[in-house]
């Protein structure tokens, strides 16, 4: 009668899964082909996609698996309990079952066998199971313990494995400087790839789950919920990625402009999602499988990235190109893309710093400027935004920068006055005064926003010549923006 449940909810003609007869005795045989019957130390783990990806944990126990569901995997870190869903008892013959369960049917979706070996039984009652697991990816001693009916908590009693470490939560992305193309005679130093005008995430999977970082530390992942087939693709593979969050024109260019839409919505819907689609660029690994990888090398990491064949309808690994600088600054230059990064072969990674280990060249010329006041508007812009005073941290605090006139849609400045009337000031927010051609009838506003403009370039006095509106930037320190 153990297994009444287990058959109640299947039927042996619609599922591929082991499915007993009531009259014949359960028996399974394990991966060497001897007889698990009654031995009573058997444990398997099953990776399991089916509507959310879990893993299922199995302990032998009078002739069943007793079966949890855990959504994120057996912990590797004792600082992190692990939630269980108790279901109902498998077969024995469920101990090597991997194959795809038929949609519609209960529980469809792969299965796999994700570890399997035996386990010391420490404890079992009905509220408390301790054991020793001994597999191949999985060795510890584990608590499973009940909180409210079917729910229990998995706490792994050891300390982590030897050498593992949890994926850190308070890294920022590494920055590049602005610069020229390395010289040729270093040209086999550099790798070189791809400059993708979009904004930058770190990527933390764990457990199948995504959690996407913005360079200023928010949690965007409700943002961009296209993305969250990478957890699945991932499954119990733990990684922190380094990535370029983009989204796409008709002419196939990465778009900073068209991102916007996408940028200042926490949780889009169907609509949005299908006409603004973005892709994740992905171009660094800094923690892999338990191991910190920032001391590592470029091609290093770069070998340990490609080695994950990470590739999906939202995300990808696009190339880095071990020298030729200078055939892919042109190439970009043709396709009217931003640029390049030239990337040192032999850097470690810097997290928070900007090192000219990595070194933009652009063909667009593009910085960010804080938003500190803005001028009101004549003839149609009457009353509204005219433009805005920009400014750049300096060594006595912020410097003007210079004002931007153009870019504006009149939906943009709509949003761009309901963000900045709340920040008003009475007094300029820059270090020094501001000329009065400029400051005069200005509006001051505290300077937290920060706006992504072109320009042609820098004026002697420190100003931008020809600036032009291209969005905000939430993912940006206003104290970290300085004069490139």
């Amino acid at each position: 009668m153990a297994l009444e449940t287990y058959r109640k909810k299947r039927d042996a003609n619609k599922t591929p899964e082991p499915v007993p007869a009531w009259d014949v005795p359960d028996v399974a045989e394990d991966h060497t082909g001897n007889d698990q019957h009654g031995r009573g130390d058997t444990f398997v783990v099953q990776e399991h996609h089916a509507s959310a990806l879990h893993w299922d944990v199995r302990l032998e126990r009078d002739d069943v698996l007793v079966s949890w569901a855990v959504p994120k995997g057996l912990p590797l870190d004792p600082k992190s309990n692990h939630l269980a869903k108790q279901t109902e008892d498998h077969p024995m013959a469920y101990a090597t079952f991997e194959g795809d369960i038929p949609k519609g049917e209960y529980g469809g979706g792969k299965v796999t066998v994700w570890d399997a070996g035996t386990y010391q039984l420490e404890k079992w009652t009905e509220k408390e199971v301790k054991v020793v697991l001994h597999g191949k990816q999985v060795d510890g001693r584990y608590v499973f313990f009940r909180t409210k009916g079917s729910d229990w908590m998995v706490h792994r009693m050891d300390g982590p494995p030897k050498g593992w470490h949890p994926i850190p939560r308070d890294l920022q992305p590494m920055l590049a400087v602005a610069g020229r193309l390395p010289h040729v005679k270093d040209d086999d130093a550099w790798s070189y790839e791809v400059k993708w005008d979009g904004v930058r995430a770190l990527v933390a999977v764990e457990g199948g789950r995504v959690t996407l970082t913005s360079r200023s530390g928010n949690d965007v992942t409700s943002h961009y919920p296209e993305l969250r087939g990478l957890g699945l693709q991932l499954g119990a593979r733990q990684a922190l990625l380094d990535a370029e969050i983009v989204a796409f024109n008709a002419e196939g260019r990465s778009d900073f402009g068209r991102l916007q839409s996408r940028m200042h919505v926490g949780k889009p819907g169907a609509a949005l999602l299908r006409a603004t689609p973005v892709q994740l660029m992905l171009f660094d690994v800094l923690h892999l499988e338990g191991r910190p990888l920032l001391k590592e090398t470029y091609d290093e990491r770069r070998a340990a990235l490609e080695s994950l064949e990470l590739q999906g309808e939202h995300w990808s690994v696009p190339p880095s190109f071990a020298g030729g600088g200078q055939a892919l600054l042109d190439a970009t230059r043709e396709q009217g893309l931003e640029g390049i990064l030239a990337k040192r072969r032999d850097s470690r990674y810097l997290p928070g710093r900007r090192s000219d280990f990595w070194v933009k060249v652009k063909h667009i010329r593009r910085t960010s400027a804080v938003i500190a006041g803005w001028k009101p508007g004549e003839a149609g812009r009457a009353g509204r935004i005219g433009s805005l005073l920009l400014g750049v941290q300096g060594p006595e605090g912020l410097e003007y920068a210079g004002h931007v006139g153009t870019g504006f849609t009149a939906a943009t400045l709509t949003m761009l006055g309901d963000r900045l009337e709340p920040l008003r000031r009475d007094d300029s927010p820059f270090a020094a005064p501001v000329p009065r051609m400029y400051a005069k009838d200005a509006v001051w506003v505290e300077p937290r926003l920060v706006a992504e403009v072109d320009y042609t370039e820098w004026t002697k006095d420190g100003r931008l010549r020809h600036p032009s509106y291209k969005g905000l930037r939430d993912d940006y320190d206003p104290k970290d923006v300085v004069r490139e």
